[in-house]
């Protein structure tokens, strides 16, 4: 299944607190549970003002439906077609 980053503009989102955050991805896991197995969260990067999140999904769609039923902003959603990292540069000589 394809991989995707959602990410959600979510003011102050920084600053909230540990409990919030945990009722947040309770509620996040309690949907995708309902929604089955086309849908699986990976993580989540919480900046200041935005969440990053890491989905697996069999398309789009699912993640909108994901997120309309917990209330998640849907700012941006794109497909990774490529992960990259220092091992793609190769073998380092010297």
């Amino acid at each position: 299944m394809p991989k995707f980053i959602i990410e959600r503009d979510i003011p102050s989102v920084g600053s909230f607190s540990d409990e919030q955050l945990e009722k947040i991805s309770q509620n996040s896991c309690s949907i995708l549970r309902q929604l089955g197995p086309d849908i699986q969260w990976v993580e989540s990067y919480v900046t200041p003002e935005r969440v990053y999140c890491v989905y697996i999904a069999e398309n789009e769609d699912i993640i909108r439906k994901h997120a309309e039923a917990g209330g998640f902003p849907v700012d941006r959603i794109s497909e990774v077609k490529s992960i990259i990292d220092p091992t793609t540069a190769g073998k380092i000589n010297g």
